[in-house]
């Protein structure tokens, strides 16, 4: 799908869910403070590094805690760079229905329109874990660049394992069209709406 066609929808879609995004600043603010936004350097194509915008879901210093804490980082890097949730102790009162409702992945619809990332690709990724992937893999995969949302996300998301994860994005660069991304498109919203109703 073509770039400018991506950033029009991003742009209709920000304007759609200005209210949402508006009350989980506030809610944000009011559960912890400033600042509202989890910003980190991630990798589109494992080429250009560009500042990654989230709704803030954990405590401040929450990257200082993880490195800090030897066995937990163990336990991140064993488990596909994810602390699962049990073991997690640094999210806010607001994470929970934050994340289950994919509402703190909307202030990514910004890097699409700054030109970071597409609406549809693969998962912008740190760096280290892009070190991670094999060479061939990474050779296919810094052909397309990172979206908000993709195959990935739509086919299971964090209950995917890393290495079945690298298979559906190579799949998805080998096989990428604008009809598979519309598709991805309706499914994301699918996904996202079934969330909000199961909650």
């Amino acid at each position: 799908m073509p770039s400018i066609f991506q950033k029009l929808i991003a742009l209709l879609i920000v304007f759609c869910l200005s209210p949402i995004i508006f009350i989980a600043a506030i809610a944000i603010f009011l559960d912890d403070g400033f600042p509202i936004f989890f910003i980190q350097k991630r990798t589109s194509q494992g080429k250009k590094m560009f500042n990654m915008y989230k709704f803030r879901t954990m405590v401040n210093n929450s990257e200082e805690i993880l490195k800090n804490d030897k066995e937990l980082y163990k336990i991140f890097i064993e488990n596909d760079h994810k602390i699962p949730e049990e073991l997690e102790t640094r999210l806010l009162k607001t994470a929970s229905f934050i994340r289950k409702t994919s509402i703190d992945e909307i202030p990514q619809l910004f890097n699409v329109l700054l030109g970071h990332i597409n609406l549809v690709g693969n998962r912008p990724v740190q760096i280290e874990e892009f070190k991670l992937i094999p060479k061939d893999e990474q050779l296919i995969l810094s052909k397309a660049k990172c979206g908000v949302t993709g195959l990935w996300q739509v086919s299971g998301r964090s209950n995917i394992k890393a290495k079945d994860r690298h298979d559906i994005e190579v799949n998805y660069v080998k096989n990428r069209s604008s009809l598979l991304d519309i598709k991805i498109i309706i499914k994301t919203c699918y996904v996202v709406l079934r969330r909000f109703g199961s909650h």
